[in-house]
């Protein structure tokens, strides 16, 4: 199999290294939250948000609305946890507006 970076799937580029480390983990637990919550020392309601959140990464590249890298990153820093949702909408609706206006000056 050959190693080449740009083959890969999209989706692998929001995903941090913890995640593709959760993932690997995951198919050798045959899918097993129970299993990983003992591995990680963790509530299976834990790994089960987890999941989801690796999950909801995975549908926003997906999404055509997100394909501007910069909404993009902001959407994953809102399943992340990092910013919240009315932040992240107050800093997308900013960028674009700041886009508009130099589209309009061209």
């Amino acid at each position: 199999m050959k190693d080449d970076v740009k083959n890969h799937p999209a989706w692998l580029e929001v995903l941090s290294e913890e995640d593709v480390h959760f993932i690997h983990r995951f198919v050798l637990a045959s899918g097993s939250l129970k299993e990983l919550a003992q591995q990680y020392g963790i509530s299976y309601p834990t790994v089960r948000l987890r999941l989801d959140n690796l999950i909801a990464k995975i549908r926003l590249v997906e999404d055509p609305a997100n394909r501007d890298p910069f909404r993009l990153l902001v959407r994953t820093l809102v399943v992340e946890g990092k910013v919240s949702p009315a932040v992240a909408r107050e800093i997308i609706e900013k960028h674009e507006e700041t886009a508009d206006a130099r589209r309009r000056q061209r």
